[in-house]
């Protein structure tokens, strides 16, 4: 026989774990604790990612790193356009992007979870947590509330698919952010035509953006293709990018304003002698006047004595002559005067003295004018002497 208290307390504890859920998913209260986000590696760096190719219809704009690997293909692009990023088919950068992708996947799939959804997501506001089902669909649009937590992580697992509805959308309130919503999905995801999608999807199988869907996150597929058509696919900004991201930064202008320089001169000021320089006990000490000696110089011409010329003149006369005639291009001329009788015809034997008329050209000679004019003058004075005696009267 049942127990009706027993049965009343069975009762109320359904009820009561039915309120608690709901208030979980519909009011976004009872959240767990805080989360870390998803480790994406060198995959952040990436908008779509696919296992076996990319191909694309129409002009779809891709802000971010497209890849492939292992696969090699990638089409439509021309129309589709990659802005901000590198397109990297079966390269380095590709092949470690899907071996961090793994890892992310497999992160994100063992997380421990916070609620178990089995319904659709439109219409629910949620904050942050890890939510789970068997598959997960939106109609409508989902809200998520970071309650004011820049850092609020929104984790979503599914065990078999993702599929949103036609113009359905995902709205972040109260500083979420897109850089910490993922959504975790087992198979293959299929974003509904015109719709608004946030947070990067980490499919085990493929993604398809059927057309005009615009995504603000990551399309990233572990072993199928990525379809695009049409699309808006862009990579979050978020805080920082691991190393090995290929991220394209443009720096905006720079303007380095240097700091203002004075130079203020040192002030000059000039003292009387005497004055005592404020501050110290130093003395400015009076100017200093020198007097030199003053300084004589004696100097002493010595006489120069000139000397008439004696009897014996003429011998000089002769060696003076007869050297004279030594230098080349001087010729010499003689004049010689004979004896001559005086008074009572008597020869008294008086002979004149020879006199030698040097006549002198300067041509190749090696005397200076001042030489030559003054030994003509000083045989002019002897010839002259000498025609003196010859001219005067005997009287004895």
């Amino acid at each position: 026989m049942t127990n009706p208290v027993a049965g009343l307390t069975t009762r109320r504890t359904v009820v009561i774990g039915a309120g608690v859920a709901l208030a979980f998913l519909g009011s976004g209260e009872g959240a767990g604790a805080a989360l870390a986000p998803v480790g994406l590696g060198t995959a952040t760096s990436f908008a779509v990612l696919a296992g076996s190719r990319v191909t694309n219809t129409g002009a779809t704009t891709v802000s971010g790193d497209l890849g492939v690997s292992p696969g090699t293909a990638v089409t439509g692009f021309p129309p589709g356009v990659v802005s901000n990023g590198t397109i990297h088919a079966a390269d380095a950068v590709a092949l470690q992007a899907q071996a961090d992708l793994t890892t992310a996947y497999n992160d994100a799939a063992g997380r421990a979870s916070s609620a178990t959804i089995s319904a659709d997501l439109g219409g629910r506001t949620l904050v942050s947590g890890v939510y789970s089902g068997t598959t997960l669909g939106l109609t409508g649009t989902l809200t998520l509330d970071a309650q004011g937590d820049a850092g609020a992580v929104f984790i979503f697992q599914s065990a078999s698919t993702l599929i949103t509805a036609t113009s359905s959308s995902v709205s972040l309130i109260n500083g979420a952010s897109a850089c910490n919503v993922f959504w975790q999905v087992g198979s293959s995801a299929t974003l509904g035509t015109t719709s608004t999608f946030v947070g990067s999807v980490l499919a085990l199988t493929s993604i398809s953006a059927t057309t005009g869907t615009t995504v603000e996150g990551r399309l990233l597929a572990r072993n199928g293709a990525v379809t695009l058509d049409s699309n808006l696919i862009t990579r979050p900004a978020c805080a920082a990018l691991p190393p090995g991201s290929t991220t394209t930064t443009v720096p905006g202008p720079s303007t380095t304003v240097p700091d203002p320089t004075t130079t203020v001169p040192a002030p000059t000021t000039t003292m009387a002698p005497g004055t005592t320089v404020p501050g110290s006990t130093s003395t400015i000490p009076p100017a200093t006047t020198t007097t030199l000696p003053a300084t004589t110089t004696t100097t002493t011409v010595p006489a120069t004595t000139t000397s008439a010329p004696s009897s014996t003149m003429p011998a000089t006369t002769t060696t003076t002559a007869e050297a004279l005639s030594q230098q080349p291009g001087v010729p010499a001329t003689t004049t010689t005067s004979r004896p001559r009788t005086t008074g009572g015809g008597s020869s008294t034997g008086r002979t004149s003295t020879t006199s030698r008329t040097v006549r002198l050209a300067r041509t190749g000679s090696a005397l200076t004018s001042a030489s030559v004019a003054g030994l003509l003058a000083l045989l002019t004075g002897i010839v002259l002497v000498s025609a003196s005696r010859v001219r005067r009267p005997d009287r004895s």
